[in-house]
């Protein structure tokens, strides 16, 4: 056998060395950007050992279950009060271990073409979970729409409304379907990967939208016993690199923004 034949064989050795020693991971993620940018996050671990094997799911709730069942070993698809509300809810073991990026909440309509055009009574479909309607009423209130009670937190709800000039009705929908009720309602608060998933364009079309610089920095999360697996840190590695910083502003053009 001749020395380059003997080399490949050994390059091809190490390859098949390095896939059978591969640590296997199931990742729950949303449809949409999550999903997206978890394939980018995908191609890169295998070269470092990891696959990830992507699970997604259709709301947020399921999710977290999911992981603290041990049907996943992380979940990459909620911001860090999101989590916060469920660990406190449902007791759950499980925590972040890094930040991934930022979807500014909007407000949006497919009945006016801004602000200003939106009518006293109008109808606002918001998300019903604490943390995402309260999102859209922080929102409102940081905008000079509403104000708020003082000292509400990240989960103010309807009851801690205290001015609403526009005499806005609100109504309060799983978020997953906000952006359905905007052929329904005049405006609706609206999560960026559901809206992205609805055809809107986060940064052209929302009428109203959220300082990315605020708390709401999207995050991994694993049960509480493999934080300091080898793992997990191979993941959050990935995740956290240059090549995805790149990806995610090529893809979504400042919809969706990397948080590190």
């Amino acid at each position: 056998m001749s020395l380059r034949h003997l080399a490949l064989s050994a390059v091809a050795a190490l390859a098949l060395t390095a896939t059978a020693h591969a640590e296997t991971i199931k990742v729950g993620v949303t449809a949409g950007p999550h999903a997206q940018v978890m394939e980018a996050v995908k191609a890169l671990a295998a070269k470092k050992g990891l696959d990830i094997q992507i699970v997604e799911f259709s709301d947020y709730v399921v999710p977290n279950a999911a992981l603290e069942a041990g049907d996943l070993q992380a979940n990459s698809f909620q911001h860090q009060p999101y989590l916060d509300n469920q660990i406190a809810d449902r007791k759950y073991k499980i925590e972040s271990v890094g930040t991934t990026v930022n979807f500014p909440m909007g407000i949006y309509s497919k009945k006016v073409k801004s602000w200003d055009e939106v009518k006293s009574g109008s109808t606002l479909a918001i998300p019903n979970d604490p943390t995402n309607g309260g999102r859209v009423l922080l929102l409102l209130r940081d905008k000079g729409v509403i104000k708020l009670k003082d000292g509400v937190g990240f989960k103010p709800t309807l009851l801690d409304i205290t001015d609403n000039p526009k005499k806005l009705k609100v109504i309060e929908i799983d978020a997953a379907q906000t952006p359905r009720t905007l052929d329904d309602v005049e405006v609706a608060g609206v999560n960026t990967n559901y809206a992205t998933q609805s055809g809107l364009d986060p940064v052209k079309d929302a009428l109203l939208r959220e300082d990315p610089k605020g708390p709401y920095a999207n995050v991994i999360a694993v049960r509480s016993a493999d934080k300091d697996k080898p793992w997990v840190k191979t993941l959050v590695e990935s995740y956290q690199s240059p090549e995805i910083k790149e990806f995610i502003a090529t893809k979504f053009k400042g919809a969706v923004l990397a948080t590190w």
